[in-house]
């Protein structure tokens, strides 16, 4: 992988589609600390010119390993070429807060709980959590008011951060959405919708196992292996032009068309970024629009949205349905009160009740496996269901992102977030807890 085409698919997938970072960035043992890491601390890209030591940039494609990464994730427009998601050009509708005097005595109060981490003795307040998460935006939302929020790094009130794989629920909703209407039925093959798909081992799994990422389909993420499918996958998908002697699959869905069989369809669940942009191809074609269009359509636009996002693209300028939109925390947050309220925000229904209700309640409990920071955890359509005392339900996305669902609570927790490793196993000790920490304070609250 020497070309900068290579280079650049390198940086990309680990951006978005893995649960681990490249082996560089991986043997990182003792990172800076957030503190010590801060964009603005590490003076990247500060200057006119910056000097030299302090450029990140492209196609050099490091630009996603630490501590870069915690300067990239607002600037990913900078390095790869995107769509717009459109909040249109109607006001924004403001999210309702705290008076003054009471937000900012809710934020030391909530800054100051303390927990438990996941297999640890020692207790952690839930604003010490933030600094050991890398924390770069949180937003907190109960009973449909915003009671805390704090951005840190490269991220400002205004700005945008990479969500990674919450992408995938995302594209997931939209899905859901679209059953739930109607227009999509979960029970056809995939090559009733996508003939295309030809002897792909997608063509005989149902739109459900795809949603719900119980396929039987070989793709590999060992980025210790040079010829694992993601390699593959990232040049495929690489926006820059290919080498005179690449022969391989020009594209997300030429990378599809020729994925091979591994198992059986239905037996267990697989987390592989390939079955979120299969099901981005899927509702593409029985809608006719782009996901990016069609998230503009049914939730920016409509919810009141502040701000624009974004989403990465391919040389042919397939939106990447499994990692690549860019958004701001607070329209993050209308995101997941959408859920939070079964469809409805600002006195107005966007989608079916039981969009929410079907993805609240889970998926197959006995296919998931895995992941021992969920232990009793399911997936459907592309959104991780924690079968916890409070129903909760995520989105999550590598690095510490996260929109987290408290119906018990009726609360939303939004996460933004640039952890030195992907894997959101590192990270869940020390973040799911505190949630729960933050839900129980709320749920007291007069």
């Amino acid at each position: 992988m020497s070309s900068s085409t290579s280079r650049l698919a390198t940086a990309c997938v680990s951006l978005c589609l893995a649960f681990a970072m490249p082996p560089a960035a991986a043997a990182q043992t003792a990172p800076l600390s957030a503190q010590e890491s801060d964009p603005l601390v590490m003076g990247w890209m500060q200057g006119f010119p910056p000097p030299a030591d302090k450029l990140i940039t492209q196609p050099d494609s490091n630009y996603f390993s630490f501590p870069k990464l915690r300067w990239s994730v607002c600037h990913l427009r900078e390095f790869l070429p995107t769509e717009e998601i459109s909040r249109g050009l109607g006001a924004p509708v403001p999210l309702d807060y705290l008076p003054p005097a009471a937000f900012s005595d809710m934020a030391r109060r909530i800054d100051a709980l303390t927990f438990m981490p996941l297999n640890d003795e020692k207790p952690m307040t839930f604003e010490e959590s933030l600094y050991a998460n890398y924390t770069d935006g949180m937003l907190i939302i109960h009973k449909g008011e915003v009671v805390y929020e704090r951005y840190f790094g490269c991220l400002e009130e205004d700005g945008k951060h990479a969500i990674m794989s919450m992408t995938k629920s995302i594209t997931g909703l939209l899905a859901q959405i679209l059953v739930s209407e109607g227009v999509l039925d979960d029970t056809r093959l995939v090559r009733d919708i996508i003939p295309e798909i030809g002897t792909s081992a997608f063509a005989n799994a149902t739109i459900r196992q795809v949603m719900d990422m119980t396929t039987g389909v070989k793709y590999s993420e060992d980025y210790s292996d040079p010829n694992a499918d993601i390699w593959l996958y990232s040049r495929a998908a690489s926006p820059l032009p290919k080498p005179e002697d690449y022969k391989g699959p020009d594209g997300y869905w030429e990378y599809l068309q020729q994925v091979e069989p591994e198992g059986e369809h239905g037996d267990a669940f697989h987390y592989k970024t390939i079955n979120s942009d299969m099901l981005g191809w899927i509702i593409s074609r029985v809608t006719g629009k782009a996901v990016t269009d069609l998230a503009s359509e049914r939730l920016w636009r409509p919810m009141g949205a502040e701000q624009d996002a974004y989403q990465t693209v391919d040389g042919k300028g397939v939106p990447f349905a499994g990692g690549g939109v860019t958004a701001g925390l607070r329209d993050l947050g209308r995101l997941g009160l959408l859920m939070l309220n079964e469809g409805e925000i600002n006195g107005k229904r966007l989608f079916p009740a039981e969009v929410a209700r079907t993805i609240a309640a889970g998926g197959d409990q006995s296919l998931f496996a895995g992941f021992p920071t969920i232990p009793n955890g399911s997936y459907t359509s592309q959104w991780w269901v924690f079968h916890n005392s409070h129903g909760a339900y995520a989105a999550r996305g590598v690095h510490g992102q996260t929109i987290y669902v408290d119906p018990e609570a009726d609360m939303v927790l939004v996460r933004l977030a640039s952890y030195p490793r992907a894997q959101n196993g590192f990270i869940d000790p020390t973040s799911l807890p505190a949630y729960q920490a933050v839900a129980e304070f709320l749920m007291k609250r007069d």
